[in-house]
């Protein structure tokens, strides 16, 4: 990573932890949570950290969200 890319939001987490919520995120993005809905939790950490939103019930990706998966 060069110094001028910010870190990622996911980067201070346990790895499981970092690795189960870029699963979700890639889920959402990909609009397969009809599917395999994210876990309440995972849901709610990735809504307070920025990454994830709420439209219409359904979750949907931030723009920090996307570049998380960048």
């Amino acid at each position: 990573m060069t110094s001028d890319q910010p870190d990622s939001p996911l980067a201070g987490l346990d790895l499981t932890t970092a690795i189960r919520l870029r699963w979700s995120l890639r889920d959402i993005k990909g609009k397969r949570t009809k599917l395999m809905p994210v876990s309440p939790d995972d849901l709610r950490t990735l809504i307070e950290m920025g990454l994830v939103e709420m439209q219409n019930e359904e979750p949907v990706l931030t723009d920090l969200g996307h570049r998380t998966l960048d």
